[in-house]
C-alpha cells in the first residue's frame, strides 16, 4: 500500500468506529459527576456504563521487556492505540509527551500500543520524535482488537483500581489544560 494509501486508511479508520468486545458496555450515561462531568464532555470522552476491569494483557516493550496491564495497577493508565503510518497519531504523540513528563512522577502511566508493526519502525519513530513513554508491541494486533481498536488513534483510560473509566476515538492535544485538569482529577482519585 502506498503512502497515499495509508493516508486514505488512517483517515477513514479515523472517521469509522466498528463496534469490538470493549466497545459493548460504552454508551452515554446519564447521570452526571460533578467532578469530572465537565472534562469528559471538553475533551470528548466518552463514559462506560459501568466501570469494569480493563482485560489485562501483556506485550513485550521496545526495551525486550514484557509488560502486562495488571502490573501497572495502582497507577492511573493513559492506553492508546497507534501506527506509525497514521498522520493523526504523529500529531497528537507530542502532546502525549508533555503530559507523560510532567504527570509520570504523580502517578500517570502513558502506554502506546503499537498496531501490527516491527520493532525497527517503531523504534525509529519514537527515535525521531523523541518519545520517553512506554510503548508496546501488538504484532498480532490482539489487545488492539480485543479493545476494539478498529480505527487509530484511540485511546481508553484506566484508573488506579485497574477500571475502564473512558475511552476517545481520534486526535486530542493531550497537552491541553482541560486534559491535564482530568487526569490530575482522575491520579487525586482514591485507589
Amino acid at each position: 500500500m502506498g503512502v497515499l494509501g495509508r493516508v486514505f486508511l488512517c483517515t477513514a479508520l479515523c472517521l469509522l468506529v466498528l463496534v469490538g468486545p470493549a466497545e459493548s458496555f460504552f454508551h452515554k450515561k446519564k447521570e452526571k459527576t460533578p467532578t469530572t462531568e465537565g472534562y469528559f464532555k471538553k475533551l470528548g470522552i466518552e463514559k462506560p456504563e459501568k466501570q469494569i476491569l480493563a482485560p489485562d494483557f501483556t506485550l513485550e516493550a521496545l526495551s525486550g521487556k514484557r509488560i502486562s496491564l495488571k502490573g501497572l495497577r495502582g497507577r492511573v493508565v493513559f492506553l492508546n492505540f497507534w501506527a506509525t503510518w497514521c498522520i493523526p497519531c504523529r500529531q497528537e504523540m507530542p502532546t502525549m509527551e508533555k503530559l507523560h513528563r510532567e504527570f509520570k512522577d504523580q502517578g500517570l502511566e502513558v502506554v502506546a500500543i503499537n498496531f501490527r508493526e516491527s520493532k525497527k519502525e517503531v523504534r525509529k519513530f519514537f527515535d525521531e520524535l523523541g518519545l520517553t513513554f512506554t510503548a508496546l508491541l501488538d504484532k498480532e494486533g490482539k489487545v488492539s482488537e480485543e479493545y476494539g481498536a478498529w480505527s487509530i488513534p484511540f485511546s481508553y483510560f484506566i484508573n488506579r483500581r485497574g477500571e475502564l473509566v473512558g475511552k476517545v476515538i481520534g486526535y486530542r492535544k493531550w497537552d491541553s489544560q482541560e486534559a491535564k485538569a482530568f487526569f490530575q482529577q482522575l491520579m487525586s482519585e482514591r485507589q
